[in-house]
């Protein structure tokens, strides 16, 4: 392009290209070097050690993968299918997919830029405007006109002060958190499902337990029937027998409501219609044990393997970084661009002779040298979104030590609670037998016998309820000690979208998602 320029242009250019070039090199990053900040943490848990394993209870799991560690297929089952369907997982790697494209166009800006522009243009020009007045009295006007113009040209700025660069870094840091957001989504989604499957078994359980309790009323209350027909018992003790039957059956509605209402959740949560899976679930088996929890885990583990305080830290990186793209205002931008394009307006067209070729070179300079106190508040907002990101950060992590505090507790008392409530339904249920032989005998009333059916019922399903809160505390245990994935899967953003893209397209139909799958598998083609 160069030799179409006269020597004294071609030697002011070399001389603009050799500063740019020298000023490049010299140039620097501007701003902050992100350093993770060190995080003081306790070296156990408060209530650790309260929490001992007691005989016969399975061991601890992997984090990973904690609901295996329950011992029920039917769980496990569930985790698998909600993993693979669950939509707002789908709508987590969505996110993870435009925030991984945003930091490649973050840091496409520090590469040169290539674009090509042609025009092509037929006319027959009015000879009653203006140009066509002045040009129709000039010898050899033509009113029929042809243009064309091809353009091929390059442009590249200069990241001398590093502000692209440090764009590009928070770019990088914001789509890690949105990984680990991600990951944050999968965590809660394997609590979400596992606590509605305790529920669900909870309800069962209960429901099973009140009618048992029932047919023992309806029992008694034949027994009295019996007694009253021989002169043995009044009608008051009959009202009072079947009262206890009915107030026994009065419970059981709100339990089919809860089953109901936990099944349809189930169902939401793997990505189907409610009702979809309910009778599936129904006629699983319905026992499980509770795993015993980590005793060698720390707070310091949580750093690593928390979602929420990975992404905080990832989004500290991405506004320190954003501190450098603020001060890299105060420097001069330099940039490069070249241009090579012919041009021709004739009636039968030129566009490829000598005369029509224009080539240029630029060297353009940018500078806000009046804009100073404007650009010291941007800087002032980022270092305030900095500090803001980093008291985000540590209240992040003392939020997470408090929710495996708090679910190291619960589930401490829950199987202290569960002990003796053990041992009490033994007593009831002894009580209540000696209670209706006595009862048989003459020797109490069947006042003495109802009170023993109702603390029976009570006792009982107080721990149906308390077997399943002990369940239900694990698995909230396992999610504030960040379970659910694997560590190491915020490293590579990149490789987990492509397998990503590549597991959708390898999966069957999501259950009554099949609009959406559609429109993902369209928008997610490279």
């Amino acid at each position: 392009m160069t030799r179409f320029l006269s020597s004294a242009t071609r030697s002011r250019l070399s001389l603009a290209t050799a500063l740019t070039f020298t000023f490049a090199a010299a140039g620097c990053t501007v701003g902050p070097d992100y350093v993770r900040p060190s995080l003081s943490t306790a070296p156990a848990y408060v209530h650790q050690q309260q929490l001992q394993p007691h005989d016969g209870q399975p061991s601890a799991p992997p984090l990973d993968a904690w609901w295996l560690g329950f011992d029920d297929p039917e769980l496990a089952r569930l985790e698998t299918r909600a993993l693979a369907s669950n939509l707002d997982l789908v709508a987590a790697w969505a996110r993870v997919d435009e925030a991984r494209a945003t930091a490649r166009e973050a840091g496409a800006a520090r590469l040169p830029a290539l674009a090509a522009d042609g025009e092509a243009l037929e006319q027959t020009q009015s000879t009653h405007s203006p140009l066509g007045l002045a040009g129709s009295e000039l010898p050899g006007y033509r009113r029929n006109q042809s243009y064309e113009k091809l353009d091929v040209g390059a442009s590249w700025e200069l990241d001398l002060a590093g502000g692209l660069r440090r764009n590009e870094q928070a770019a990088r840091a914001a789509a890690d958190a949105a990984d680990a957001q991600r990951l944050g989504v999968r965590v809660s989604l394997a609590a979400e499902v596992a606590d509605a499957y305790f529920r669900v078994r909870s309800a069962q359980a209960r429901i099973a337990l009140t009618e048992q309790q029932i047919e023992t009323d309806r029992g008694l209350l034949d027994l009295v029937r019996y007694r009253l027909a021989d002169g043995l018992a009044t009608r008051r003790e009959r009202d009072q027998a079947n009262a206890l039957m009915l107030d026994a059956q009065a419970t059981l509605p709100p339990l089919h409501v809860e089953l109901a209402t936990q099944l349809n959740r189930l169902d939401v949560l793997m990505g189907a219609q409610p009702g979809a899976y309910a009778s599936e679930i129904e006629h699983a088996r319905q026992d499980y044990r509770v795993p015993a929890i980590a005793t060698d885990a720390t707070p310091a583990d949580l750093l690593r393997r928390r979602p929420d305080v990975i992404a905080a830290e990832r989004r500290l990186a991405a506004a320190s970084a954003r501190i450098g793209v603020a001060t890299a205002e105060y420097y001069p931008k330099l940039s490069l661009s070249g241009l090579l394009g012919v041009e021709a307006v004739q009636p039968g067209g030129a566009l490829f002779d000598a005369a029509a070729f224009q080539p240029q070179a630029v060297l353009g300079l940018h500078w806000r040298l009046f804009e100073f106190g404007r650009i010291d508040a941007e800087v002032a907002r980022a270092k305030g979104a900095d500090a803001e990101a980093l008291a985000q950060y540590r209240q992040a992590m003392l939020k997470a030590t408090e929710d495996v505090e708090n679910a190291l507790v619960s589930l401490e008392q829950l199987q202290a609670q569960q002990a003796m409530l053990t041992a009490e339904v033994a007593a009831h249920d002894a009580a209540r037998a000696a209670a209706e032989e006595a009862y048989k005998g003459g020797a109490i009333s069947l006042v003495e016998v109802l009170d023993e059916d109702r603390e029976l019922l009570a006792a009982r399903d107080a721990l149906a309820r308390v077997h399943a809160d002990d369940a239900r505390a694990a698995v909230a245990a396992f999610r504030a000690l960040g379970g659910g994935w694997r560590t190491g899967a915020v490293a590579d953003g990149g490789a987990q979208t492509q397998k990503f893209r590549r597991s959708i397209r390898n999966t069957g139909q999501v259950p009554g998602s099949h609009e959406v799958r559609r429109r993902l598998l369209n928008r997610l083609q490279p």
